[in-house]
Order: C-alpha cells, then sequence, then structure tokens
C-alpha cells in the first residue's frame, strides 16, 4: 500500500513557494503504524487449516478480553473463519519473519502454508482452530460479531485462552518477557525489529528519588 500523493494544487503552490514549511495533506487512508505482523491460524481440522498474515488487529476490550482481525472478504481464510468463528491470532517474532511475509502473499487455495513454511500446527486449549507452535504467544479467539465495513470485514472477538511459549517466562518471577521473544512490528510495506526500551507505563509521573 503507497502514500497517496493527491496533493491539493494550491496547497502545492504554497508549498513551493515557501509559504508552508509543515505538514501537507493527503487524501484519507489508513496510516497508523507501526502495527503488529501476526498470523492468524483457522481451520476445524487438519483438512482445511490455514494461515492468514495480519496487521489489521487489535485489543478493543480489557474486561472482558475482546480483540478483533479485519479480513478481505475475498481471502481463502475468510471462508473458513466465517463458518467456523473462531481463529488463532499467533505473534511473530525475527525467527519468523520470513513466513510471516510469504503467508501474507500465498493463498491458501495453493498451498498448505504450515508445510510449506516448516511451521507446526498444535492443539489449542478451547477452540478447534491450531496454534502455531512456533509462535512466542498465540490468542485463541471466538467470533461474537462480524461487522461489514467496505474493503474488510471486522471479526470481533472474545478471548478464552492464552498460551505462552515458557521459553519466554521467567522462572522466578513468571513474568512473561516480550522483549525476549524478539517481536517483529509492520510498518508501511515493511517489517522491522523492535528497537531498544526508551520507558515503560508510568515513568513520565513517576517521582524522582
Amino acid at each position: 500500500m503507497g502514500i497517496s500523493k493527491d496533493i491539493n494544487k494550491s496547497q502545492l503552490i504554497e508549498n513551493e513557494k515557501g509559504l508552508d514549511k509543515g505538514h501537507v495533506s493527503w487524501k484519507p487512508g489508513t496510516l497508523i503504524y507501526p502495527l503488529p505482523a501476526v498470523l492468524i491460524s483457522c481451520g476445524k481440522d487438519e483438512s482445511e487449516y490455514n494461515l492468514l498474515t495480519i496487521s489489521w488487529v487489535g485489543t478493543i476490550c480489557t474486561n472482558p478480553p475482546m480483540c478483533y482481525i479485519s479480513v478481505r472478504p475475498e481471502r481463502h481464510s475468510y471462508d473458513v473463519i466465517k463458518k467456523n468463528m473462531e481463529f488463532v491470532i499467533n505473534l511473530t517474532n525475527e525467527e519468523m519473519a520470513y513466513a510471516t511475509d510469504w503467508c501474507g502473499v500465498k493463498s491458501g487455495k495453493d498451498f498448505n502454508k504450515f508445510s510449506e513454511m516448516n511451521l507446526t500446527p498444535a492443539k489449542s486449549e478451547y477452540i478447534s482452530a491450531p496454534i502455531v507452535k512456533e509462535s512466542p504467544l498465540s490468542i485463541e479467539c471466538r467470533v461474537k460479531e462480524i461487522v461489514k465495513l467496505g474493503s474488510h470485514d471486522m471479526f470481533i472477538a472474545d478471548v478464552v485462552n492464552v498460551q505462552a511459549d515458557n521459553r519466554y517466562i521467567d522462572p522466578v518471577t513468571g513474568e512473561f518477557k516480550l522483549s525476549d521473544a524478539k517481536l517483529i512490528a509492520y510498518s508501511h510495506g515493511h517489517y522491522y525489529k523492535l528497537g531498544e526500551e526508551i520507558g515503560k507505563f508510568g515513568w513520565s509521573v513517576r517521582k524522582k528519588k
């Protein structure tokens, strides 16, 4: 997806004259970046297991825990998810970057993506759709509502279980260390490693010693 260059002509003239050295306006678009790059796994049994790469994904409620994914109706996984009303959000990391991109450009109609990318479908606890065993964190979801929006339909879902790879769980504190998982992010057509921490929640108001 490219950024639109449809700039208003009068605005462009102002910019050329040096009258506006700040922002320029483009037509409306979805430019909220960076975003997670996740693998959505779906399917009731091995005959229909599939993987779909998505960045239109997010949290919408804490209590009860709920999230969403937005999927184009023409995608192969769309009908699978709609039929079974469940899916798994699998976070991805640097080790999975190639597979994450490949699963986003190839169709499940033509390939067994688990097999092609040497990924392992493993059993979920509460739904039929498999988790991706190589994922550091897998979020089992049950669809509550489908909202038709336009190019995409939004699948609003309840989170029914979370499976975490114990490689990233501190044996002493029990803390899941996301930083150790080396998660990746997607930003305007590119994948990136996450950078160094610059703060933590509440640090801006914490009293100095």
